[in-house]
């Protein structure tokens, strides 16, 4: 496996930072991977996917959503349609300095945020979701005890797997504004569910919300006893397992 580090403005212009695994020899088709709300692109579950795909001749960006990570710009100006923008300009550089992606795997929000931004990225064959919510609103259920605070005075600081970060009103507007159900429905590509029954933050009737709006071909796969980071080592290789095999049928 070969790796390099890219950056690539993003959707307020700041510059993202990502990294491209490839195989030692020509990819047969490049994925795009979006990580989880307030994560970023070096978490375990995104490298090892990461590496999964490589093996099996898929070269995948992963990358840094605007203010995280090692990329530039304030998280607090982002939003879910940022994200989105984040990844179709995440795509557009792959398709300008390597190949279009054919796959997007997306992790929680990640998985939202893909299945979004397919419709604006043509070339895409698959698309694979791990633990994502059905309705972006989710999202504000992680701090919902600072919800009347932003909504009063307009932003709050907020405590999400022990970092604090900014929340301001106009990303729950934009995030009530979502109708990513009525995108499931449009898809028009393959599309695989991976979700676990005991996941406590993004429960599993998530993950029946998208599979009974989403159109044929569609799969679920369970991910029993999983926690929604995929942090066991043995969930996470199971889950890119998965997603690496499935992928083949719908891959050049």
């Amino acid at each position: 496996m070969t790796s390099e580090h890219a950056t690539f403005p993003g959707a307020h212009g700041s510059l993202l930072a990502a990294r491209l695994d490839a195989p030692d020899g020509d990819a047969r088709a490049h994925a795009l991977f979006a990580h989880c709300f307030t994560c970023n692109k070096d978490i375990f579950a995104a490298s090892r996917i990461a590496q999964s795909l490589v093996e099996h001749g898929i070269a995948v960006l992963r990358f840094d959503f605007t203010g995280l990570g090692h990329s530039e710009g304030e998280f607090a100006s982002t939003d879910f349609s940022s994200n989105v923008q984040d990844l179709v300009a995440a795509a557009g550089w792959l398709r300008a300095n390597r190949q279009a992606p054919a796959l997007l795997v997306g992790h929680s929000l990640g998985g939202s945020a893909v299945l979004a931004a397919a419709a604006d990225i043509p070339e895409v064959r698959a698309v694979a979701t791990i633990g994502a919510p059905s309705d972006v609103g989710h999202v504000a259920g992680l701090f919902r005890e600072h919800v009347p605070e932003i909504e009063a005075r307009g932003e709050a600081l907020v405590q999400l797997a022990g970092r604090s970060f900014r929340i301001r009103r106009e990303f729950l507007a934009d995030a009530a504004e979502q109708r990513l159900r009525e995108k499931v429905n449009a898809l028009g590509r393959a599309l695989l569910i991976l979700h676990s029954p005991v996941d406590d933050t993004v429960a599993i009737g998530n993950a029946t919300g998208i599979f009974v709006n989403a159109r044929h071909p569609k799969s679920f796969v369970s991910l029993p006893d999983a926690d929604h980071l995929l942090r066991r080592r043995s969930d996470a290789v199971y889950a890119a397992n998965i997603i690496a095999a499935w992928s083949e049928r719908y891959l050049p």
